[in-house]
């Protein structure tokens, strides 16, 4: 037991924040030589992962293998050896209609839970709380809380920026650091576990479109100036989860990272109640302490 929670602590560590539990071995981001998807963590991307990995994957191995078999029969049944006078059929209605029919089928059968999946990631549920993304020309994300409080002009009390971390703008002091290199923010968003987060997205009115991207969340949403898209996600897990933008957006793209840290309802409300009184800095600082004392406590 004591080896299992210090392992879990260590991949917590690894992800750039330390762990609280078994659940923060998750690791939101892509690892070398890594196959597949990234590991759901919302209804859509559990969604994605069957239409990808049950629905997909099989019909399209199906149709390499039956193919290859084909070309395989052609080449052994009708080469110039095994056929010396070439057959002069130009014409056959039964293969005709069987190549038309069978891929309009098989377009049929995709579709239907494709258009399902599209609409559940569209269809906006009754959320339990809502942040604001604002894309930034300095390659760097803002957000607002407007649940945690206005201000007399109408402005979110609890907002920050966040910006790509000093230490995951170079390789090697990434892995010294032991962040994710090109994902690890200077501030991390918060959410709550197992609750309806609804985003609403925008860009600097003076900015370019950028895209708000969480792969472990199945959401790509893009950042247009002068206007307000949504989207949503359910985190099913508490854990660190990296995305970033997706959209071309200039010469520090690839500098403009996202992170989301998905905590227990208890911890949320204490980072919550500490971001309304002291800002949001403090309590950053204030939860990275507490993940990191419970960390230290779970190896003893």
């Amino acid at each position: 037991m004591k080896f299992r929670s210090t392992l879990t602590a260590l991949l917590g560590l690894f992800a750039g924040v330390a762990g609280i539990s078994e659940a923060w071995a998750i690791e939101g981001y892509a690892k070398p030589w890594q196959m597949g998807l990234q590991e759901a963590v919302s209804p859509s991307m559990e969604g994605i992962h069957w239409f990808h990995n049950g629905l997909l994957l099989p019909i399209i191995t199906v149709i390499t293998l039956f193919v290859l078999a084909l070309m395989i029969y052609v080449m052994v049944k009708f080469n110039a050896r095994a056929n010396p006078v070439p057959s002069r059929t130009t014409h056959n209605t039964t293969i005709e209609v069987l190549w038309t029919v069978i891929p309009i089928l098989i377009l049929v059968v995709i579709a239907i839970p494709s258009f399902r999946l599209l609409y559940l990631q569209r269809d906006i549920p009754a959320a339990d709380m809502t942040i604001k993304v604002i894309g930034n020309p300095g390659w760097n994300w803002t957000y607002e809380y407007p649940d945690l409080g206005l201000n007399d002009d109408g402005s979110a009390k609890v907002t920050f920026t966040a910006s790509l971390d000093e230490n995951a703008r170079d390789m090697e002091k990434a892995k010294a650091a032991n962040v994710p290199y090109l994902l690890k923010t200077d501030a991390p968003v918060y959410v709550p576990v197992n609750k309806t987060v609804k985003l609403i997205i925008t860009s600097d009115p003076d900015g370019i479109i950028h895209a708000w991207t969480i792969p472990s969340f199945g959401m790509k949403i893009d950042a247009i100036p002068g206007r307000l898209n949504e989207d949503w996600f359910k985190a099913s897990r508490t854990g660190v989860f990296f995305g970033q933008c997706s959209e071309l957006c200039g010469k520090d793209h690839a500098y403009m990272p996202i992170e989301v840290i998905v905590l227990e309802q208890a911890d949320y409300d204490a980072w919550a109640q500490k971001a309304q009184t002291a800002g949001a800095d403090e309590a950053h600082k204030f939860m990275t302490a507490k993940l990191e004392a419970r960390a230290q406590l779970a190896q003893k």
